[in-house]
């Protein structure tokens, strides 16, 4: 698998597109705001001839969500999430007006709801769907055992962990989630985090203040 990272808004999100050698790809947690970086994302699409085939959001806070009405229009996807994020996604208006985001374009509603266990397919390649809440109430992560590979969202950062001040968020959940979910992995396991640059298990098993 490719994976192709973007660095989107004022609050320098990650966006990722994830493509195999069939050039389909998917697409998690599009955080582009403005023409301009929609248009990165879209120039990225095109000149790797690229097919977008899922619309995926780990967690919906606002800096997350803010391109999902673009992709799921200009692709035709519809957004997949876990159900215990609906409501954060119903509010995100409200949101986006209080963050300043005042072009934002409202995120689709969705039905189609992610669980632990799913696999997402496509092309020729897989990922498995981790209920990973703590730092949002239906946050997900999306590990790859054949690639060795985990997109973390807001879970795991390097030298440092989700903020769980927000609405949903709970201190002990993430640490939880992260001992649970995260550190039975091996050390060698690459963490693509959803803000900042990627890490591993390993290395945040060792240096991260918040686990040790």
């Amino acid at each position: 698998m490719n994976i192709k990272i973007f660095t989107f808004n004022q609050f320098f999100e990650n966006t990722f597109i994830i493509s195999d050698s069939t050039n389909e790809c998917i697409i998690i947690d599009p955080g582009c705001y403005d023409k301009n970086e929609k248009q990165i994302l879209q120039d990225y699409i095109l000149s790797n001839n690229l097919v977008p085939t899922r619309l995926i959001n780990t967690h919906c806070h606002i800096d997350h969500i803010l391109g999902n009405n673009f992709v799921s229009k200009t692709w035709d996807l519809e957004l997949e999430i876990h159900h215990k994020d609906i409501d954060l996604l119903k509010n995100s208006k409200d949101i986006a007006d209080l963050y300043g985001f005042v072009n934002y374009e409202k995120s689709p509603i969705t039905n189609k709801f992610l669980v632990e266990g799913d696999i997402i397919e496509f092309g020729k390649s897989n990922l498995e769907v981790l209920f990973t809440p703590g730092h949002a109430p239906g946050h997900i992560s999306l590990y790859s055992k054949n690639e060795n590979f985990i997109i973390s969202g807001d879970v795991l950062f390097n030298n440092s962990i989700g903020r769980t001040d927000l609405p949903g968020g709970n201190y002990n959940t993430l640490i939880d989630t992260i001992k649970s979910k995260f550190l039975c992995l091996d050390d060698s396991t690459v963490v693509y985090c959803g803000h900042g640059p990627s890490t591993t298990v390993g290395k945040e098993r060792i240096n991260n203040p918040f686990l040790n």
